[in-house]
């Protein structure tokens, strides 16, 4: 049974429609049929004559992963044990109790309960143990596993045995499951009295709705002028949804999208189709390296329509559509199907995956083959590499020493332990992150015996080992040593060069812990320099 499931999902090519089909040549077709009965014959001969059992399933699903990573990193197989996870990405939405959990130590602990979600209204809070679920114990489990038995029809019941951070008699909680919606705009309100703002971390299904009730709402009940629309670390999704919000400013008529594939019927292109609401409201679209996909699409159809100013880092640059196809067996394929095209005409794809080295490596699209276009008041932007801002602000590099801190849970577990002595805060907004807090934070570090390896002193390592082949050590023995003591690591100096940057992840993290996610965006805003920058931007 497994053999044949494993042959029908290789064969996902053919359940394509007649008239799909009949795009492909005749030599195509030969020889794409010529192929899988060769690799249906040898998995036969595999599964009848090697002299050990084969994982049919496990090896065959390496190898379509294999195949579709040569085309594009959007590309991929999703089997049914997966779609709730992908349904989940794309609408925002499932069964559940409403929990992030992860392992530590072999045990399984809630890492951050969503606010007004059945697992924070139950009182389960980060650092909480997760012992049995429904019973079953959870010990060795997998973050996977356990979450999968978390997860449910709305209505039904979950019965959780689980043991309180720092406590010592475990606890049962009976929670039921509910319809989890994450709220896409994670924070709105108003800056400088009469600026309004908005974050977005993803284009989920109905996200545009949520985006016109903010609008509405910031318009409507408060003297707002003017709007920041923060799509920094937004890695897109809904492209309908998209296009509904561009629909709020944009007037209607105006080209916003066009899509171009292999396939030209499926080609498309879409204009405003409403009347703006805000159709004279200044605005400002934060972006960075991260703001992906429809991100992009919003920001660029607003830069090229000269619609407002686009503040921050150039964007990731991707220019591919994703569509999703039924496959054998409840799968999908969710496959790059078209190009998209913003109103100056111009693909922001930075990388060209059909254009690969000897090695299969793809790299980025060089300046001198990019071309230039105008935005729709004569100013010239260039395709093929993202969005770059009108005003380019540098993101601040975060120092390696906080991404061994966040690998290694210590933010974490600290406000965990801090919080059993500080049950209640001051709001985001009036927040300060004491010397007192952080003097706490560097002993805790000092007690945990936190250790980390720069990448610099495996590179000096690597380095070592190659003048010494080459016969270059011994002559610069003293300088090469000189240089390894200064690289080598000194947490009390890290602690105390990077401390504005340490401090800053830590306050975040309380603000994440007390007030969610919504209490951290507000707590950020009050030293985010592109937030100033636009801030200045439209009080002029």
């Amino acid at each position: 049974m497994k053999l044949k499931i494993a042959f029908l999902i290789v064969c996902l090519s053919w359940s394509c429609s007649l008239s799909l089909r009949a795009q492909l040549t005749e030599d195509q077709r030969f020889k794409t049929a010529k192929n899988l009965d060769i690799y249906n014959a040898m998995v036969k001969e595999l599964m009848l004559y090697y002299v050990d059992t084969i994982d049919i399933e496990k090896n065959i699903r390496a190898d379509i992963n294999y195949f579709l990573r040569q085309l594009d990193p959007y590309t991929e197989y999703i089997p049914e044990e997966e779609m709730s996870d992908f349904k989940f990405q794309t609408t925002g939405e499932y069964g559940g109790i409403g929990s992030i959990i992860s392992i530590r130590d072999n045990k399984i602990i809630i890492v951050e309960p969503y606010e007004g979600m059945p697992a924070a209204l139950a009182g389960l809070i980060p650092g909480d143990e997760i012992l049995e679920i429904n019973g079953e114990s959870m010990q060795g489990k997998t973050t996977a596993y356990a979450s999968e038995h978390l997860k449910g029809q709305p209505h039904s019941q979950v019965k959780i045995k689980y043991m309180p951070l720092g406590g010592k008699t475990p606890k049962e909680v009976t929670i039921e499951r509910q319809r989890i919606y994450i709220n896409p705009v994670t924070y709105f309100g108003v800056l400088s009295d009469t600026i309004g703002y908005i974050y977005l971390s993803s284009f989920t299904a109905q996200s545009a709705q949520v985006v016109k009730e903010a609008l509405l709402n910031l318009i409507n009940n408060q003297p707002v002028r003017s709007l920041i629309f923060d799509v920094r670390d937004n890695g897109g999704g809904s492209v309908e949804d998209c296009l509904e919000m561009l629909n709020f400013f944009v007037p209607r008529g105006e080209l916003l999208l066009s899509m171009k594939g292999r396939v030209k019927q499926q080609d498309r292109t879409y204009h405003a189709t409403e009347t703006p609401l805000f159709p004279g409201l200044p605005l400002a679209v934060l972006v960075n390296a991260n703001s992906a996909s429809a991100s992009e699409i919003l920001s660029g159809a607003i830069q090229d329509l000269d619609r407002g100013v686009i503040i921050g880092s150039r964007t990731y640059g991707k220019g591919l559509v994703q569509a999703t196809r039924q496959l054998p067996y409840d799968g999908r394929l969710k496959l790059t199907t078209a190009k998209y095209y913003i109103p100056s005409g111009r693909c922001i794809q930075a990388i060209d995956y059909a254009q690969r080295d000897e090695d299969g490596r793809v790299s980025y699209i060089p300046d001198s083959l990019t071309t230039v276009y105008y935005t729709k008041n004569g100013r010239p932007v260039k395709d093929g590499a993202g969005i770059l801002p009108d005003i380019v602000m540098e993101e601040e590099k975060m120092p390696a020493i906080i991404y061994y801190m966040e690998g290694a849970s210590i933010f974490f577990d600290f406000v965990t332990q801090w919080r059993k002595t500080h049950p209640k805060i001051a709001s985001p907004a009036k927040f300060v992150l004491t010397g007192e807090i952080y003097n706490a934070f560097k002993d805790f570090v000092k007690a945990k015996d936190f250790t980390y390896d720069r990448q610099s002193a495996k590179a000096m390592e690597s380095l070592k080992k190659i003048m010494e082949f080459e016969g270059y050590l011994q002559p610069a023995s003293a300088e090469f040593q000189a240089l390894e003591n200064k690289l080598k690591p000194d947490l009390d100096r890290d602690l105390e060069v990077y401390k504005k940057q340490i401090s800053e992840q830590l306050a975040i993290q309380i603000m994440k812990q007390y007030y969610y996610a919504k209490g951290m965006v507000e707590y950020s805003l009050k030293n985010d320099l592109e937030v100033q920058k636009a801030i200045e931007i439209l009080h002029e």
